[in-house]
């Protein structure tokens, strides 16, 4: 697919997201990963924007921390719930459409006829609350606007990666897990206070003793099964940062397992290369060569490799990376000192960087923690071994993802690093 990024005065903008409102009581980052596997699971990048998440994927060319273009322009037109906007971009148009405050379109087109194809189709719908499109399109009820106008690149969304480290998710976990357990523990004791109790002289004698004798071995059952009368302390929280692989052994072990799954097939384009945090993919599309060929040359170079059929011209080649010796490290700086410097860092290469800063809350179901990180996005011609050096000043770093561009020739990059 053609890259979902455009360029606005020189700062690049994220368009072609797929946009849907946030589900009841699901946290973003969560919703995101659900969508994510059920509509493609190569939507690995996400943003919040008026309870809605758009998904997108650093293989479209977007990264974390870039801007949602869709975002920008329902911000500049906050005074309509629905609009239809087209705005060219150099050589390309650009259409978003929302209907009732929600994102219904974002895409952007090659094709000027495209475009105005999609916009007049769009049109038909009632009820409209403004239109905006070129001059020379001559559309009836439209004013023209200049995108870069719009946009201040100042938005609060930005893109994240669906998968950097769960420690969100962890203490969603713990916390249930605790929860279900005391549910476990103490339901028929619950059950039993806040049910009606009849009154013990209106029973038959011999009836309240079976009944004494019942809940007698019931709680004896209970204490044996669960050992309530032997509650231990939560585990002490472990700090994210106290696991973190050593910096270039893991930069190596991604360039290794990515050239390992990227072999010349015949008859088969590498489109792209990814090493997430487990695991390490590879994208082949199909020109002339056959599935048979390509399991049966992958069994030989590829050896140990998953090879799972997107369809019948799209193949993905997954390994699991093995497990490195882990350590504990962490930046003695506070976040702004760290941004500042990895801006000075990336400025001494003439490379553009994006940085962000989160807290991550950590719980074990008790006790709950909080760690600064600093989030960095990059694009590079540099290999990981190459491009890891640029942090061997800063402690609590940690590689998240690393991506190859096929068409490009480039590197995509994740890095964190855990702050004071």
């Amino acid at each position: 697919m053609a890259s979902q990024v455009i360029t606005i005065n020189r700062k690049k903008y994220a368009v072609g997201l797929f946009w849907q409102p946030i589900g009841a009581g699901f946290v973003a980052r969560n919703y995101a990963r659900i969508l994510a596997r059920n509509v493609d699971k190569k939507l690995n990048l996400y943003t919040e924007y008026r309870a809605m998440v758009g998904l997108g994927a650093r293989r479209f060319g977007q990264r974390a921390g870039m801007v949602s273009a869709a975002a920008e322009v329902m911000e500049h037109f906050s005074e309509y719930t629905s609009f239809l906007a087209v705005f060219q971009v150099g050589k390309q148009f650009y259409l978003v459409a929302a209907r009732n405050g929600i994102v219904l379109e974002d895409r952007v087109f090659d094709s000027e006829n495209a475009a105005r194809d999609e916009y007049v189709r769009l049109a038909e719908i009632p009820d409209w609350g403004a239109f905006f499109a070129p001059g020379s399109w001559g559309m009836p009820r439209a004013a023209e606007r200049n995108l870069p106008d719009l946009l201040s690149g100042h938005s609060h969304a930005t893109m994240h990666s669906i998968s950097r480290l769960g420690a969100g998710m962890l203490s969603l976990v713990l916390v249930g897990i605790f929860i279900l357990g005391m549910v476990l523990v103490f339901r028929d004791s619950v059950v039993q206070v806040f049910s009606p109790r009849p009154q013990v002289h209106e029973l038959d004698p011999e009836l309240v003793a079976e009944y004494k004798r019942q809940i007698e071995e019931k709680s004896k059952e209970l204490d044996a099964q669960y050992e309530i009368e032997k509650v231990l302390p939560p585990e002490p929280i472990v700090m994210p940062y106290e696991l973190l692989p050593d910096v270039a052994a893991r930069a190596a072990l991604c360039y290794q397992a990515i050239g390992f799954l990227m072999q010349p097939v015949a008859g088969w384009n590498q489109v792209y290369a990814e090493c997430g945090e487990t695991h390490a993919v590879v994208e082949f599309q199909r020109s002339f060569g056959t599935l048979g060929e390509f399991y049966d040359i992958a069994a030989t170079l590829m050896p140990a490799a998953l090879v799972q059929e997107i369809d019948e011209d799209r193949l993905r080649v997954q390994a699991t990376l093995p497990t490195l010796e882990t350590f504990a490290s962490q930046d003695e700086r506070d976040v702004d000192t760290v941004v500042r410097d990895i801006t000075t860092a990336f400025q001494a290469i003439d490379t553009s960087v994006q940085t962000q800063v989160v807290v991550d809350t950590i719980t074990n179901g008790v006790d709950v923690a909080t760690v600064n990180v600093v989030e960095v996005g990059a694009e590079s011609k540099l290999v990981p071994m190459q491009f890891m050096k640029i942090f061997e000043e800063f402690g609590g770093v940690y590689m998240m993802q690393a991506s190859w561009d096929v068409r490009s020739r480039s590197w995509n990059y994740e890095v964190i690093i855990y702050a004071k």
